[in-house]
């Protein structure tokens, strides 16, 4: 796939450096077990909703323990939601009694966040939702009720200020759910402006609702979360994995096979699936960032789920291996490798992550026009004999049991930055067709029978 480059501010060098993230999706509605959105989804009463909020107390909420997990787990930094679309606020917010703060936990539970992750040496995000379903101004917009819409817009903005001016350096601000309004009733770029000066470092995600004036359509008054085509400092592929052509990116994804927040009875994906999404997100970045928010929903009683940690472990153990290959990677995907698994590069490395360990003891890799230096077995640390024929390497040596249970990797260390031949740049369905045509014509003929030949 081919990107435009662009260069990375050093501000936000640490973005593209860190790769992994945690994303952590926790509030009143963990009580219900079934979704964040369980309020909207299942049409619930907003009396009785409100009440069981306020009556929410997490004994067991220890984020310095959450702290002390992620950064075992291998993460570099998190996001926390201080506000999801059911208006319960994380934190001792000035403009509203419906928080942590003045209900039931008397607990500024943002403030905990930010010091234990900030402590543990992560980089400390937050997430905010523009929508409320609590109200009615949000719905009937300017048009139907002006003078209510100003007062939830002037909610909003306060409330973002107020995040960004009482809890120190925040890194990133993932902001979400801007239907059915848009960028120009939000007035999301006069906030986005008013927030650098507050925090001049901060990054700030691109679910800033579409504007007429900035992106030149306006779809629908902005559909779901709400993504610019323009707007914001890095985009957020959701449950995908998707280059973000104009900024950097990352893709936020959850451990679970579909909902945010935790639920009981959720199926859980294995570590290997977890892993193969942050190879993927390491691959298809470069200099668009290529990132992954993984997500954890908390139980209602504030702890992490055993089967996240057990996961979220087995990854980071991997990491303390083979991290070389992810953080701070340069993407990859020198040459076509889809038959054995991922590539990514940094520097004048290049490193092949096994996806499938076929137990031979050579490895071809084709179409590599860089000299090699030196091969080794990241896994084992075991140098590994090699033969380089012109644009054609083989790996001699491999172990019958693939070393890890998890993905190996193999590092080759070549005289300069990896580089392929046409066939490793354009791969299946892409590229000259002619070079297809030539490579059929001069190995076989150009008949349909078995030796190529006409009759």
């Amino acid at each position: 796939m081919t990107t435009k480059m662009f260069t990375v501010p050093d501000k936000w060098k640490w973005f593209t450096e860190s790769r992994y993230g945690m994303f952590i999706h926790w509030g009143p509605y963990a009580q219900y077990a079934r979704g964040e959105q369980v309020l909207f989804r299942e049409h619930l009463d907003h009396g009785e909703y409100a009440k069981q909020a306020c009556d929410w107390n997490p004994e067991h909420y220890d984020p310095e323990l959450w702290a002390q997990t992620a950064k075992n787990a291998g993460f570099k930094y998190a996001c926390f939601t201080t506000r999801h679309h059911d208006g319960y606020c994380m934190w001792d917010s000035a403009y509203t009694d419906y928080s942590s703060a003045q209900q039931a936990p008397k607990r500024d539970f943002v403030r905990e966040y930010v010091d234990a992750f900030r402590k543990a040496g992560l980089r400390v995000g937050l997430y905010y939702s523009w929508i409320d379903w609590r109200l009615p101004a949000y719905f009937d917009g300017p048009e139907k009720d002006p003078e209510g819409w100003a007062k939830v817009k002037t909610y909003l903005h306060n409330q973002v200020k107020e995040l960004l001016t009482n809890y120190g350096q925040i890194d990133h601000f993932f902001f979400d759910g801007v239907w059915p309004r848009d960028a120009d009733d939000l007035d999301s770029v006069k906030l986005v402006e008013e927030m650098r000066k507050l925090q001049p470092g901060i990054m700030i995600n691109n679910r800033l609702g579409y504007s007429v004036e900035h992106d030149g359509v306006l779809a629908d008054g902005g559909i779901g979360a709400g993504d610019s085509d323009t707007l914001g400092d890095f985009g957020t592929p959701e449950h995908l994995i998707s280059v973000d052509q104009n900024r950097l990116w990352e893709s936020c994804q959850v451990t679970t096979w579909r909902l945010w927040s935790h639920v009981t009875g959720e199926r859980w994906r294995p570590a290997d699936y977890l892993l193969d999404m942050l190879c993927e997100s390491a691959e298809k970045g470069g200099e668009h960032g290529g990132n992954l928010l993984l997500n954890v929903g908390p139980t209602a009683d504030g702890q992490l789920p055993p089967e996240f940690v057990q996961r979220a472990m087995e990854i980071g153990r991997w990491l303390e291996v083979h991290g070389e290959a992810i953080y701070g990677s340069d993407g990859g995907s020198v040459t076509e490798f889809i038959t054995r698994g991922r590539q990514t590069t940094r520097g004048n490395n290049l490193y092949l992550i096994i996806r499938f360990w076929d137990g031979r003891p050579v490895m071809r890799l084709a179409d590599l026009t860089t000299r090699v230096k030196c091969v080794t077995l990241l896994t084992t640390g075991t140098q590994l004999d090699f033969e380089q024929n012109g644009e054609e390497l083989l790996i001699k040596g491999l172990p019958r049991e693939a070393p890890t249970r998890l993905f190996p990797v193999i590092r080759v260390e070549c005289e300069s930055k990896p580089a392929a031949n046409q066939w490793g740049k354009e791969r299946l369905w892409e590229g000259d067709p002619a070079r297809v045509a030539a490579w059929a014509r001069e190995q076989r003929g150009t008949s349909v029978f078995a030796d190529g030949k006409e009759r």
